[in-house]
């Protein structure tokens, strides 16, 4: 007993030993980051201890707790992995100790206050892979096709040798007979165009596939279209509707994606239904430029009148692509044949509801409405294709 006794009085002599937290301070969603946590024993005796940390419970955590021991004025680097699972802003709380005493027989639990910040953002980790892939040689790898200019919608970028392809009206005969040799003229898209996104945040993009709701697979589309129209010397925009009303105006240059990063990090769909109309109405009143108008969203058919009265609205001044995610279960549940009546129902409901929204967007684009209708996973690529285009088409 007094052995005993002895090992309590001695555990509560020891000193607390000191602990700081290493970490990014913005971490993109779904993807694995490290979290350090630095531990430093002041006593002159050893101290052995379980090491936990208070990590956000919107963090999946991998590697807690931790079972260490330290000699005297002694210090360890501990790591830990965490996953995001869900955007916005959050904070650790602290960490807790569970110091062992000296012979075993008794263990401290110490909590220690060691607040911090996290803010959890859209996956912007594929951007530099988009830098890689956003050139002429590069995008085809993603599934994007550049498509050849057609028109005089274009900008002169510089005189070059004739190639093989090249039509009659690209030659620039004064620069031919001077140099005796036949040169053509080369144009580049053209720039300083504007792109404004219309992001639904209500109700229906709260669903979910692939682990992320549509909401999130969403922006990361916008994220990637936002990269490759800023490199196209384009500026980018940004409006929410449908519970939550935010605007960002359209901006040129590369720190405009961290300037959309922070817009939309915290932002998440809400329980109410989308106002297309009012959505439109606001944005003629915001902004005047001719600009393309992209609406993310998920389409019904239930949303026609509304949708096709907002688009009216938004034709008089801008270019209009409407573009909606479907559920993948959907085209899932048409795969494999019905083997009951329950089933075959279902594909029969399931076939109606593709063919009312088919419908939908068959009057969108009867009304000269550039309409894209993919799965969440397709929704970046088609989104990039659309707006190349249209940028080689001139139609903006």
């Amino acid at each position: 007993m007094i052995l005993v006794l002895l090992d309590l009085f001695l555990l509560y002599q020891r000193g607390i030993p000191e602990i700081n937290r290493e970490y990014q301070n913005s971490i993109p969603l779904g993807v694995k980051r490290t979290i350090s946590l630095i531990v430093i024993n002041h006593s002159k005796y050893p101290c052995t201890f379980d090491l936990y940390d208070h990590y956000p419970l919107e963090l999946e955590a991998q590697g807690l707790p931790v079972h260490l021991s330290l000699p005297a004025d002694g210090n360890a680097k501990i790591q830990y992995q965490v996953t995001a699972k869900a955007r916005g802003k959050y904070e650790f709380i602290g960490v807790q100790l569970h110091l062992w005493s000296r012979w075993r027989f008794w263990q401290r639990d110490y909590r220690m206050s060691l607040a911090g910040e996290i803010h959890v953002y859209p996956n912007f980790a594929a951007i530099p892979h988009i830098a890689l892939l956003a050139t002429d040689n590069f995008l085809s790898q993603m599934g994007i096709i550049k498509k050849p200019r057609r028109g005089q919608g274009q900008d002169f970028h510089q005189l070059r040798e004739y190639r093989e392809g090249d039509s009659m009206r690209q030659i620039d005969w004064k620069a031919t007979s001077r140099i005796r040799k036949v040169i053509s003229r080369e144009y580049q898209d053209e720039r300083d165009q504007e792109i404004i996104f219309l992001l639904d945040c209500g109700h229906r993009m709260r669903a979910r596939d692939a682990g992320l709701s549509h909401f999130d697979h969403t922006l990361n589309a916008l994220l990637m279209l936002s990269y490759v129209a800023l490199r196209q010397g384009d500026a980018v925009g940004l409006n929410t509707f449908g519970g939550s009303s935010r605007w960002a105006s359209p901006k040129k240059g590369h720190h405009t994606i961290q300037s959309l990063l922070n817009t939309v990090y915290d932002l998440q769909p809400g329980t109410a239904a989308p106002d297309y109309t009012q959505a439109a109405s606001d944005l003629l009143v915001r902004h005047k430029k001719r600009s393309l108008v992209i609406i993310l969203s998920n389409i019904r058919d239930e949303d026609n009148a509304e949708l096709q009265a907002a688009v009216g609205l938004l034709k008089r001044r801008h270019l209009v692509l409407v573009a909606s995610l479907r559920e993948k279960a959907l085209d899932q549940n048409l795969q494999d044949a019905p083997i009951d009546m329950t089933e075959a129902l279902r594909t029969s409901a399931i076939h109606h509801y593709l063919q009312e929204r088919k419908a939908a967007f068959d009057r969108l684009s009867n009304q000269g409405v550039i309409a894209v209708d993919v799965e969440p996973q397709q929704l970046g690529v088609s989104l990039i294709n659309s707006y190349l285009g249209i940028k080689a088409s001139g139609k903006l």
